[in-house]
């Protein structure tokens, strides 16, 4: 073989978010897709185990006790759009409330939450740097397995300034509200 060929290398086609959607309404990305848009490309989710959904169906229940009706939106499982080639969907965000239909924006959410079973690393490694980059002010994973829950706030390029970990015992202030969550109560 002769070394002194030129090497190619290939550049990937990045979706952007207009295209991803595009996709959805020609049925192409199908309703029961589990799919979202990360760095322009289509990423599989996970399969929702029974653990996780009792912890966001929890924290639906809880955030909607506790947030104002008008101000703040409860939306779980849907997509935020962070730039044109990133739209997450993370397991629960609470939102601004929108006054028109739209995909809320990353300047839309006031707490990102994504509960992790079996995906702490890829919410940890892939997610959590793109909020950051989009300055979603607070992210909170929920470790499952771990029984814990990383706060991450004060979001600077792609990482978060300060971190927190709170354990099963403890209690968590949900954003923009005067509530205080136990931990233990979402966990199951």
């Amino acid at each position: 073989m002769d070394s002194s060929m030129p090497t190619i290398t290939a550049d990937r086609f990045l979706l952007t978010t207009d295209d991803y959607r595009a996709m959805a309404e020609a049925g192409i990305l199908r309703p029961d897709d589990r799919v979202e848009l990360i760095d322009g490309q289509i990423r599989p989710m996970s399969p929702i185990g029974a653990s996780h959904l009792f912890c966001v169906n929890r924290l639906d229940r809880l955030f909607n006790e506790y947030t104002h009706a008008g101000e703040i939106e409860v939306s779980v499982q849907n997509p935020v759009q962070l730039s044109p080639h990133q739209e997450p969907e993370p397991d629960v965000a609470l939102l601004r409330a929108a006054a028109e239909p739209r995909v809320p924006v990353a300047s839309d959410a006031l707490l990102i939450v994504e509960v992790a079973d079996t995906t702490y690393a890829y919410d940890r490694e892939t997610k959590l740097p793109r909020y950051a980059e989009a300055s979603v002010p607070q992210v909170w994973i929920i470790d499952l397995p771990e029984r814990r829950l990383e706060a991450y706030t004060h979001p600077t390029d792609d990482q978060y300034g300060d971190h927190t970990t709170h354990h099963a015992g403890d209690d968590v202030t949900l954003p923009h509200t005067e509530h205080r969550i136990r931990l233990a109560d979402v966990l199951p």
